[in-house]
């Protein structure tokens, strides 16, 4: 195989999209196999659009077939795991859209089984790990030049949804449906690239507001507090109802500050030593003198960069789908194996859980717990079957 023919599994707003990408010839090693639909409306559309690439109305039926090699899934989220484990069973290569799953439990069953099918590329859809200012900011901060993290802060603000997003779809903004708000919809790639940066929390307390601003069940406003362990904390704050918009990542670390504006500007500060070791040398008489405004840690105490990025449309889901590629080929590490798709969702469950018992809970929740707490909202809705049963 030189190269690999794509499956895509949904036909709507982000099939759609990876469809475009593969024609434009965005991808390296990667095809545009088939595309596969239960709607009618959605075949018709991808046959005008794609007419020499083969349609589906059945999943079983594309996976038997021999159109592809590997398939993407662009399904509602409760659907990922199931479908990327039929996926797998089918001997298919499997790219899962984020987010991995809805709940812990299922994400869990996802990976154990497709631990057992190591011949098949597992992949997830993390786009934004291949931002390459997240990608040299990881890098530095994996250098350990800046020393440990002491406290991180992510204000994401920037996806402003009025009420008619909401009504485009009844399964939108639904526990039932699509399993939350912000944090399953908008946030997965911020909070995923939270603990890929800054590592995972121990504990978690959240605040969220459940229908705050807008007319659904769910929540669209956050926040939340991380323990990181050792004093360390983060802090993470979103919602849909912010018209004028913040995407502002501040990490302080013992040598050095990071701050990234708008995912595309980010500004490193580097001391000479570390803050601590600083402080400990100052005295009574120094700590007066910087009351009166004088600079006691000398101007040569900290250096400062800034580097501007640019984005290329299409280019980071590209990237993805490239390396997913490129691992099927020829082995290339996977920028974001899909059992990395867990601790995203494992943090939206904790802040959802936080939420729900008023109190912090540990990373390390009980999954019953949070099933039992999202059925019981499920079942208030009444229009959708319970999970886990």
């Amino acid at each position: 195989m030189d190269t690999v023919r794509l499956g895509i599994i949904g036909f709507g707003a982000q099939g759609g999209y990876y469809s475009r990408i593969l024609s434009a010839s965005m991808v390296p090693g990667m095809t545009l196999g088939a595309i596969c639909d239960t709607d009618p409306a959605r075949r018709d559309a991808a046959h005008e659009q794609y007419p020499d690439v083969p349609l589906f109305d059945d999943l079983d039926a594309l996976l038997a077939s021999d159109a592809v090699d590997a398939v993407v899934t662009t399904v509602p989220h409760y659907l990922h795991p199931e479908f990327a484990m039929r996926s797998l069973a089918a001997g298919k290569h499997t790219l899962v859209d984020k987010p991995a799953g809805v709940y812990t439990r299922q994400v869990r069953i996802m990976n154990e089984f497709a631990a057992t099918k190591p011949e098949c590329t597992f992949a997830i859809m993390f786009n934004q790990r291949t931002n390459p200012l997240y990608v040299d900011l990881k890098a530095l901060l994996d250098s350990g030049e800046l020393g440990a993290v002491r406290h991180w802060n992510w204000i994401i603000t920037t996806w402003w949804r009025p009420q008619g997003y909401y009504q485009q779809s009844p399964w939108r903004a639904t526990w039932g449906g699509e399993g939350g708000g912000v944090l399953v919809n908008q946030a997965p790639h911020q909070i995923d690239l939270s603990q890929w940066l800054c590592g995972m929390p121990e504990k978690v307390f959240a605040k969220l507001g459940f229908g705050f601003r807008r007319d659904i069940a769910v929540e669209d406003e956050v926040v939340a507090v991380f323990d990181l362990g050792g004093g360390a904390t983060g802090t993470f704050t979103t919602a849909v109802h912010d018209v004028a918009g913040t995407d502002r990542l501040e990490i302080l670390c013992d040598s050095g500050k990071v701050v990234v504006d708008d995912s595309s500007k980010v500004t490193i500060t580097r001391f000479r030593e570390p803050e601590q070791d600083a402080s400990a040398r100052t005295t009574p008489e120094s700590t007066r003198r910087l009351f009166s405004g004088e600079n006691i840690l000398g101007d040569d105490f900290s250096t400062t960069e800034t580097t501007t990025y640019e984005s290329v449309w299409g280019q980071q889901h590209a990237s993805v789908l490239t390396n997913f590629a490129a691992n099927i080929l020829h082995g290339t590490p996977l920028i974001a194996p899909g059992a990395d798709g867990i601790n995203n969702v494992r943090l939206a469950n904790a802040m959802h859980l936080s939420a729900f018992l008023g109190r912090e809970v540990d990373i390390d929740f009980s999954e019953d717990d949070y099933l039992t707490e999202l059925n019981a909202r499920i079942a208030a809705e009444g229009k959708f079957p319970l999970q886990g049963q």
